[in-house]
């Protein structure tokens, strides 16, 4: 009898996606960042982008299997507030702050700065989305603390460091600090006007600026091991924003208690917190009674990096997609050659691809700063953007999670942790529906905004008679009554497709632009797959440069 009892050799397996370079793989990536002024940070990128294939990779497995815990108390019952997080989540962090995912934007501000830090963030969330939160809250933070000079100048240095300092301390003794917001309140959720937690003055300094005392909840806290954390809250029944600092100046912890983690549907490797304050000193920023504007500064760019990570997820899910059907057989036929199979997957890339081009002028628009046109177009794509890449990348992932069949359903590939990381950045920073209402509100308070939209659209005029023409419909249609709150999900959707279909035309090829506008803005198949024609398919396929 033989002492050999395999039943089987394995073959026909693909080999796993792991040790490559996501920035230098990623041909779309590159042309993108060239495009909007950002051609300077392609070593920065492909630094980055080696390790997010990579080492990184593997710490978002490790981070994503072990959660972060809650420690309420020590051992001998003192309250300590703490979160406590596996080396991978440290060594996350610690990577992407050294690679400036939080800062290169604000550090010397040059013509693509943002769009280089937006393409750094696509490359993390590809390794870990969880960790991204409080890397989008350190970064966004930034536009909100800088309405109170004085406290921007004590903190925004820290802020800026590329050193991870993950120690518990007053932030003067520390090299780097890492910013969390909580707003949300139980009974409000997004309508934070509705928030009851209160702060009363001290007469005492703070940091730069007066020192308050805050009672109350909050609902939701991003990233609650932060050094401190943009807050909102009553003053004199005024709302107001203000800055908490986790560990106060003389080393004592502020008054900030920690209910429990909230056990979510994904985004597992960060911890979002149920919070108190109790008697918690913080201070003022931007004007009393003007909270939400100035917090708005803030949740603008991470409305911006919803979209940023949404978009990255449906990259990473193709790009597995891709990898895996280029390898696979069946009946004696590569996956990749099987027509169904290649429209699928063409279609998922053409997907990615739109989404990829739209984010990446908004970053462009960032950077404009205060050109009032760039400023209208990046309030209006911003609403669009969150609120349809956001509602795609779900759809987006299960297809693309099922075309690895069964292994696309089981732990050991990333997809099911895709899977649960698409839903959150439509839900996060304002729902669909709150997206809906901000273009309503930009279109009928800021009239100048359709101007630039459709200014946006006019420049992909003359080389698709479908979309000039349905630039002409929608022109008409935004130029006449004002468009109704019941149908609003309808308009944002067509504003948001037509955009992308602008940026494709300007920037892709023309067979894959055009392919877009026949499958996404002509009647035809509501899922995947859908492609009527296959003159684009090559070119869509030659996006990923995998070996």
């Amino acid at each position: 009898m033989s002492a050999n009892h395999d039943t089987h050799t394995v073959f026909n397996q693909p080999r796993p996606l792991i040790d490559c370079n996501l920035f230098e793989l990623d041909a779309t990536l590159a042309r993108a960042v060239s495009a909007f002024d950002g051609g300077w940070g392609e070593s920065i990128l492909s630094a980055y982008g080696a390790l997010t294939g990579g080492e990184l990779g593997r710490l978002g497995h490790l981070a994503n299997r072990h959660p972060p815990e809650l420690r309420t108390h020590d051992a001998y019952g003192h309250r300590i507030d703490e979160v406590e997080f596996h080396p991978s989540y440290h060594g996350l962090l610690g990577a992407a702050i050294a690679h400036g995912v939080h800062s290169l934007a604000w550090e010397s501000p040059r013509p693509g700065g943002h769009v280089v830090r937006a393409a750094l963030e696509f490359l993390h969330n590809q390794a870990d989305s969880g960790t991204d939160c409080p890397l989008t809250m350190t970064y966004a933070g930034v536009a909100a603390i800088r309405a109170e000079p004085a406290v921007a100048a004590i903190w925004q240095p820290k802020i800026l460091s590329r050193t991870y300092d993950r120690v518990l301390a007053p932030q003067a003794q520390k090299r780097g600090v890492t910013i969390g917001m909580a707003m949300t309140e139980k009974q409000g959720g997004t309508d934070v006007r509705a928030n009851t937690s209160t702060a009363a003055p001290q007469n005492e300094q703070l940091d730069g600026g007066e020192g308050f005392r805050l009672t109350g909840h909050k609902w939701f806290c991003s990233a609650p091991m932060s050094d401190a954390f943009l807050t909102l809250a009553q003053l004199q029944g005024e709302l107001t924003c203000f800055l908490m600092p986790r560990v106060l100046p003389d080393g004592t912890r502020n008054g900030i208690r920690l209910q429990r983690l909230k056990d979510k549907l994904g985004n597992r490797s960060n911890a979002s917190s149920e919070i108190e304050f109790r008697d918690a000193l913080a201070v003022r920023i931007g004007e009393p009674g003007r909270g939400v504007q100035t917090i708005i500064q803030m949740v603008a760019l991470t409305r911006f990096n919803c979209m940023v990570g949404s978009a990255a997820i449906m990259r990473h899910a193709v790009l597995q997609a891709v990898s895996h059907v280029r390898q696979r057989e069946v009946g004696g036929v590569r996956l990749i050659d099987a027509p169904l199979m290649r429209n699928v997957v063409a279609d998922l890339i053409l997907e990615s691809e739109a989404a990829l081009w739209m984010v990446m002028r908004v970053a462009r628009a960032i950077d404009a700063g205060d050109d009032p046109v760039e400023s209208a177009f990046l309030r209006i794509a911003t609403a669009l953007g969150k609120y349809w890449i956001c509602k795609r990348a779900p759809q987006q992932v299960n297809e693309a999670a099922e075309c690895l069949g069964g292994l696309g359903y089981v732990e050991d590939s990333i997809m099911p942790r895709l899977y649960r990381e698409a839903p959150v950045n439509s839900i996060w920073e304002g729902s669909g529906n709150v997206q809906c209402l901000d273009l309503l509100r930009a279109i009928s308070r800021q009239p100048t905004t359709v101007d630039v939209y459709l200014g946006e659209l006019d420049k992909s005029r003359g080389s698709n008679r479908t979309f000039d023409r349905l630039t002409d419909e929608l022109a008409n249609e935004l130029r006449g009554e004002a468009p109704g709150v019941y149908s609003a999900r309808a308009l944002i959707e067509r504003m948001a497709v037509m955009l992308q279909a602008g940026m494709l035309l300007r920037h892709a090829e023309m067979e894959v632009a055009d392919a877009f506008i026949v499958a996404r803005l002509t009647p035809g198949t509501l899922g995947f797959g859908g492609l009527r024609d296959d003159a684009a398919v090559a070119s869509l396929l030659s996006v990923f440069r995998l070996p």
